[in-house]
């Protein structure tokens, strides 16, 4: 796996996109290659589990500091993860959007 930063590619909400939108945009750019991030479909990387399912290991309520945890501490193979505050809560807001 590569090390992502996000941050350096995906516009932000202050352009107009809704959180959940945003949010989808910095999934499909920097953890689609692992995860399954969609509504349907099983993730490239067997080891990681598809965000629908996220839900299953987490609280969605408590899901922003498991998410800032796990990708902090990381895990094998999960690549360094930094993101603001704005873009963790997007990527949330999609995943819960998704979870639905």
């Amino acid at each position: 796996m590569i090390a992502v930063v996000v941050g350096s590619g995906v516009v932000g909400t202050a352009h107009g996109q809704d959180s959940a939108e945003y949010g989808r945009a910095l999934a499909a750019q920097y953890c689609s290659g692992c995860h399954a991030i969609g509504v349907s479909g099983a993730s490239q990387n067997l080891q990681a589990p598809p965000f629908r399912t996220l839900s299953e290991r987490y609280p969605i309520d408590a899901l922003e500091e498991t998410f800032v945890e796990s990708i902090d501490t990381g895990h094998p193979g999960m690549p360094v993860f930094r993101a603001t505050p704005e873009q963790i809560g997007a990527i949330i807001d999609y995943i819960a959007e998704v979870m639905e």
